[in-house]
C-alpha cells in the first residue's frame, strides 16, 4: 500500500526565518517539534546527514539536510515502513513562506494495519501541532490552533 501524506502552512515570515526552524530540530532549543505532547525527536548527534534516531517507535536516519531549506529522514522503523518524511521551506511570495511536511512510503506486513489505525491519526495530529509551533515562532500567534480528535486523545492515553 502506498502512502503520500502532506501537511503545509503558509507563514507570514521570510524564508530564512522559517528555514531556521528546521535547523533547530532535535536540539535543546527545538522550535518546530511539539515535544511537550509528543515523544521528542532525538538523534545520536546534531542534525546532519547520517544522524540516526527518531521519535517514539518511529526510527529514521537523516538522509539529507540543506541547512535552513530542507531535511529528509529515511525510515528504519517500525517494521513495514519503507520511505521517507521531510520538511521543506518553499517561497510563497516576498513576505510569506510555505512550510511543508511530506511523508511518502510503502507500507508492508503489519504496517498495512498499524499505519491507518494507529500511526496516521497520531502523525496527522503531531504534524498540525508542529505547524502550529512554526506559526507561533514566526508570528507570535496561531490563527487556528489544531485540535485533537477524541480518537487521537484516546490513542495518546493508551500510549502513555
Amino acid at each position: 500500500m502506498g502512502v503520500y501524506n502532506v501537511h503545509e502552512r503558509v507563514l507570514a515570515a521570510r524564508r530564512s526565518e522559517v528555514g531556521a526552524l528546521i535547523d533547530t530540530l532535535a536540539s535543546s532549543d527545538d522550535k518546530l517539534w511539539p515535544q511537550s505532547d509528543w515523544p521528542p525527536m532525538e538523534f545520536d548527534r546534531p542534525l546532519a546527514a547520517g544522524a540516526t534516531g527518531g521519535h517514539g517507535p518511529v526510527r529514521y536516519i537523516v538522509a539529507a539536510h540543506v541547512p535552513s531549506q530542507w531535511v529528509r529522514f529515511a525510515f528504519s522503523g517500525p517494521r513495514g515502513f519503507h520511505g521517507f518524511h521531510e520538511y521543506a521551506v518553499l517561497p510563497a511570495d516576498e513576505d510569506r513562506t510555505l512550510l511543508r511536511h511530506t511523508l511518502a512510503m510503502a507500507v508492508r506486513g503489519p504496517a498495512r494495519l498499524t499505519w491507518p489505525i494507529i500511526f496516521r491519526p497520531l502523525h496527522d495530529a503531531l504534524l498540525e501541532d508542529s505547524l502550529d509551533r512554526a506559526e507561533l515562532a514566526c508570528t507570535g500567534t496561531v490563527a487556528r490552533p489544531a485540535r485533537w480528535s477524541p480518537y487521537v486523545r484516546t490513542l495518546l492515553r493508551l500510549a502513555r
